[in-house]
Formats: structure tokens, C-alpha cells, sequence
């Protein structure tokens, strides 16, 4: 009887939160849809899903507004509008971008972070209840959609499989199909069913309304209640471990703040990832009233703020070399952040933490608007860079880039690092003194005048290399095209037949031969007598060591290789060459088209 009663209230828990959240739930069951179609078809619809993602985030936002806020369902209306329309012109704004690109995907996971965060603090902005409450609420409702979701999905695979093993076949899609309708549409919203009203209702005689506000406060109790096992978990278990490791980051900083620790990459994603566990920690013991709690509240926030600061400094220091990118841009924006956080923690009580959420939400706008968002600031930072050292070595004259292979190393890795950094946020085609229609991979060398991976003392050499598919490829006076791949290291040893072939009721035969000292292909007759034989070290030595005018493109010229003599011919044609030296070990691979004229 109480697993019945339990089932129906979770029956009617997803009844009313689909009445509590009706855009977002139709903005989940529109991507779903979307996204089943996805998985049948060729076609890029990742557009049309990751606006109607975002149009879910905008409508529960919307709805926690009106909650809060208002009490007229014309406005609830009018806010439903507003998220549909922004949620429109973020489709509008990405279909015009070429492609969904870094910048892209950061903003939106920004703007999606700051939006769910809004949604857990806005429903108790000046409440009776706070943030710490919201907060477990929502970690809670989250872990349970999930664990539920989960393990409906294995179930329902169990079902697939047992299906298509006994009963008849069905399509492999299955799974992501069921996979689509479980975790983007019922995951969520089981996860809005779990999440309560805050709003106490005054209305009403005075009974109907004692028992609104006492229903309202079972509701958010229950759904915000610690249990147990989580409170012991991170009482006696995540906060020693916090600690101890506290302990030895202090040390490491205090032993190395003349020097390392000023330069050290590798404790920057530590330090932020060690503040973000301080941070979600604090806010889940707030309300635990055990002893290591009350220790936790009372000294971690104080040992955060130098941490943190220290590293925040560093950060910043660092940026003086090489400019400011979007990943340092944050790291930095958060260091602020978690500074100011552990001040606020240490001096108001901890039913102010909702102070800590306006300041994330705020941060994470001034990341993704312009133009002091994290992309325009850093393509600013790195095109100011850029320009510095080509002027430095007069390599920019009339807004053109002239080469120039005699510049110092310090300064082409600071061209080679910037240059990577504007194709990797796919920026090079913005900037005015590159070509027109610059490659980042073929154009490197004929426009700055030096190879974008130099070669050092050290055997460790990498050559990539591909033909140039607009030249035609001469066949004329041979017989036979063959296609061929091969791949071959110091430590390879074999024979393979490639291809066999007749010319004049005579039957050919073209072999690959690795051995210890060569590798190379053979044509042998009908007799089993070598006829022709062309060796890989022609290749090998022309390539490389090969510093072309362009990196990555070789013309008809240099891809032909040709073995002649009176019996016959064998003409390669090199499609592309790969080859990795190391000091251990040299290993390429060629894809070639071989051509064969048999002359007896």
C-alpha cells in the first residue's frame, strides 16, 4: 500500500511540475523530438536542440520570476513570451555563425550556468527561506532524476537486448533513442518535480491560510533535508580529506613562494578546483550542526582567501608574456570571484550565502557579453602581441606580413602560440594582415618566412605532407594503376603481395619487401625473376628533411618518384606522407598511387 501511495505521488509530482513548468517542458519535448531525428538522419540539427536547451533553462528561470515575484498570470504569460523571444534569437545568432564554434559552446555553458543558478537562488531572494536550502534541494533533486534515470535506461537496454536476442531484430538506433527520451526529457523533468514552491501563500481566512504556509514549509523541509548518510559522507569523510589536503597546499606555497610557485601551470586548475569543493562544501554543511561542520564554516573560508588570492596574482603575472586567452580570462574572473566569496563567507552568517550566487551570476554575464566578455578580451590581448613582435622585426609593413626567417626563437614561438590560439577560437580569417583566405596549416611558411614546427638537435621530428589534388596525374605509357597504403617502423619485417597483373598472357607480380636495413617494392615475372625494384629511401630522403615554400602541400614535381630500366617502369605518385622520428624510433606511412609499364 505505501509503494502505491509513493507512486502516485510521484505520478502527480510530474503532473505538476509539467503545470508548473509548461515552457520548458515544451521546449524538452520539441528537442527531444528534434533529436530523435537527429539520430536517424545525416543532417546537422545540434542548432535547433541547443536553442531549445536553452529556451528550457530561460522558461524555468521565468517561472521562478513569476513565483517569486508576481502573482497575475498575465505577467506569467508576458515572462514566457520574453524567454521564447530571447530563446529565438539565440537560434538566430548561432544559425548565422558557419559553425557552432569554441566561443559558441562557452558562452552558452556560461549563460546556462548562470541561468541554473538563478534558478536555485531567485525563489528565496528575500525569503523566509535561503540559498543553503534551495541549493540542497536542487543537489539532491539532481543526483535522484539522475540515479533514477539511470537506472530506468539499463532496464529498458535489458529489454532491447533481451528482444532482439529472443524475439526478433531491432535497430541498433534503439538505444540512443531510448537514451534520448530518458535523460533529455523524463530526467529533467522527475528533476522539476523534486524541486519545491517557496512561495507561502497568504491568502485565504486565517485557517486556510495557517495550513498553505505550514504545507509550503513541509514541502521545502523535506525536499531540503540533509540525509543521513550525505551528512555523515561529508562530515567525516570529504571534510578531512579537504583538509589534509589544505595542509599540504599550504606547505607547497609557503615553500615556494620566492619562485615556483609563481610559474607553476600545474597548480592553477588545482587551486580552481580545489576552491569550487570549498565553496559547494560550505554551502552543504551550513545548515549540519556537528562539530567538523562548524570547524569547516569557521576555518575554511579564511584559508581559502590566500590561497586563492596568491594564485589569482600568479595568474595574472603569467599573462604577461603571452596576453590574456580565454581560459586564463576565467581562471582569473573566478580567482576574483573566490576571493570575494571566501571574505563574504567569513564575515556574514551563512543564511547570507545568496550573496555568493548574485556574484556568480553577475561574473558570468561580464564573461560572455561584450566586449569585455573572455574572447573579445583575449583576441585583443593576443592580436596586440602579435602586432608588437611583427613590428619589432619589421615583418608588418602596409598591413602585410613580409617573412622572416631571421627572428629570434623567443619571438616565433610567441607567433607560432598566437597564431594557434586564433585558429583554435577560429579567429585567423578577422585578422587583416594575414592573406586572404590564410590556411593555418599550408600558409604558415610562405607567410612568416619559418617552419611552424622547427627542428631541433634532438631526433624528434614530425612531417606532414600531402599532395596537391589539383595537379592531374600523368598516365600516359603505363599499364596498370594501383592504389596503395603502407605503413612501416624501424622494427617492421615482412613480404606482401600488392598486386597481380597480366600483360601479354605473362602474369606480374608487385611485392613489398621491410627489412632491418630497407624497405621497398618489387615487380616480379611469371619466372619468379626481380625485375624492378624501387627503394622507400628515395622518399625518405627527400622528404624528411623537407622545408618547401609551403607546409603541408607538395605540387606533381616533388611527389613523383620514378624506377626505370629497359624491362620496365614503376612510377609513385606519393598522396600523402606521414613520418615520426624520435630518438628511439622512425615510422611512416605513405598513401600512394603506384603506376606500372611492363616494356618485354
Amino acid at each position: 500500500m505505501k509503494g502505491i501511495m509513493t507512486f502516485q505521488d510521484r505520478l502527480l509530482g510530474l503532473t505538476n511540475a509539467i503545470y508548473r513548468f509548461p515552457l520548458t517542458i515544451i521546449f524538452l519535448l520539441l528537442a527531444t523530438v528534434i533529436n530523435s531525428m537527429d539520430i536517424h538522419s545525416s543532417n546537422d540539427y545540434s542548432r535547433y536542440i541547443l536553442s531549445l536547451i536553452v529556451g528550457a533553462f530561460l522558461g524555468i528561470v521565468s517561472q521562478v520570476i513569476y513565483e517569486r515575484f508576481f502573482n497575475n498570470k498575465v505577467i506569467r504569460i508576458s515572462l514566457f513570451g520574453i524567454s521564447a523571444i530571447l530563446a529565438l534569437i539565440y537560434s538566430y545568432v548561432i544559425s548565422n555563425a558557419d559553425n557552432i564554434n569554441t566561443e559558441i559552446w562557452i558562452k552558452t555553458i556560461v549563460g546556462l550556468f548562470a541561468l541554473f543558478i538563478g534558478f536555485i537562488w531567485i525563489p528565496v531572494i528575500k525569503s523566509k527561506f535561503s540559498l543553503n536550502e534551495s541549493f540542497m534541494a536542487a543537489f539532491k533533486g539532481f543526483f535522484i532524476s539522475l540515479f533514477f534515470s539511470g537506472v530506468i535506461y539499463v532496464g529498458i537496454s535489458l529489454i532491447i537486448m533481451a528482444v532482439n536476442q529472443l524475439l526478433f531484430r531491432i535497430g541498433y538506433n534503439s538505444y540512443s533513442h531510448a537514451a534520448n527520451i530518458i535523460f533529455l526529457f523524463f530526467g529533467p523533468t522527475y528533476f522539476l518535480s523534486l524541486i519545491p514552491l517557496y512561495t507561502i501563500d497568504y491568502s485565504g481566512d486565517d485557517g486556510e491560510t495557517q495550513y498553505r504556509v505550514e504545507k509550503t514549509k513541509n514541502n521545502v523541509a523535506i525536499a531540503s533535508s540533509c540525509p543521513k548518510y550525505l551528512e555523515i559522507l561529508i562530515s567525516y569523510i570529504i571534510v578531512p580529506l579537504t583538509a589534509v589536503f589544505t595542509v599540504i597546499l599550504l606547505f607547497y606555497i609557503l615553500g615556494n613562494m620566492g619562485g615556483k610557485f609563481w610559474s607553476d601551470n600545474l597548480l592553477e586548475p588545482m587551486i580552481v578546483t580545489y576552491s569550487i569543493t570549498v565553496i559547494l562544501i560550505y554551502i552543504l554543511v551550513s545548515r549540519m550542526e556537528n562539530k567538523l561542520a562548524e570547524v569547516f564554516r569557521m576555518i575554511f573560508p579564511k584559508v581559502l582567501i590566500p590561497i586563492v588570492l596568491f594564485q589569482t596574482i600568479s595568474s595574472i603575472i603569467k599573462i604577461g608574456d603571452m596576453g590574456i586567452t580565454y581560459n586564463r580570462y576565467y581562471v582569473i574572473l573566478y580567482g576574483i570571484f573566490a576571493t570575494i566569496a571566501g571574505i563574504a563567507f567569513s564575515i556574514f552568517p551563512v543564511r547570507k550565502n545568496g550573496i555568493i550566487a548574485a556574484l556568480l551570476i553577475v561574473f558570468s554575464m561580464i564573461s560572455i557579453v561584450p566586449p569585455i566578455d573572455a574572447f573579445t578580451v583575449s583576441k585583443n590581448s593576443q592580436l596586440k602581441i602579435f602586432e608588437s613582435v611583427l613590428n619589432n622585426n619589421n615583418m608588418l609593413q602596409e598591413n602585410k606580413i613580409v617573412p622572416n626567417k631571421d627572428i629570434s626563437s623567443e619571438d616565433k614561438q610567441k607567433i607560432i602560440k598566437v597564431l594557434e590560439y586564433l585558429h583554435q577560437i577560429e579567429y585567423t580569417d578577422k585578422v587583416s594582415w594575414l592573406p586572404k583566405d590564410y590556411d593555418y596549416y599550408s600558409d604558415f611558411y610562405k607567410t612568416f618566412g619559418f617552419n611552424q614546427y622547427e627542428q631541433t638537435e634532438e631526433v624528434n621530428q614530425y612531417v606532414y605532407l600531402n599532395l596537391n589534388m589539383e595537379d592531374p596525374i600523368d598516365i600516359s605509357g603505363y599499364d596498370f594503376f594501383i592504389p596503395h597504403y603502407v605503413y612501416i617502423s624501424n622494427y617492421d619485417k615482412k613480404e606482401e603481395e600488392i598486386s597481380k597483373f597480366e600483360k601479354s598472357n605473362k602474369t606480374y607480380t608487385l611485392k613489398l619487401n621491410v627489412t632491418s636495413k630497407d624497405s621497398y617494392l618489387s615487380l616480379w615475372d611469371e619466372n619468379q625473376k626481380e625485375i624492378n625494384r624501387f627503394s622507400y629511401d628515395k622518399v625518405l630522403q627527400r622528404f624528411e628533411n623537407y622545408a618547401g615554400d609551403t607546409k603541408g602541400l607538395i605540387d606533381m614535381e616533388e611527389a613523383v618518384f620514378i624506377e626505370e630500366n629497359g624491362v620496365s617502369s614503376v612510377k609513385l605518385v606519393i598522396k600523402a606522407f606521414n613520418m615520426d622520428r624520435t630518438a628511439d624510433n622512425k615510422s611512416f606511412n605513405i598513401e600512394s598511387y603506384i603506376l606500372v609499364d611492363i616494356r618485354q
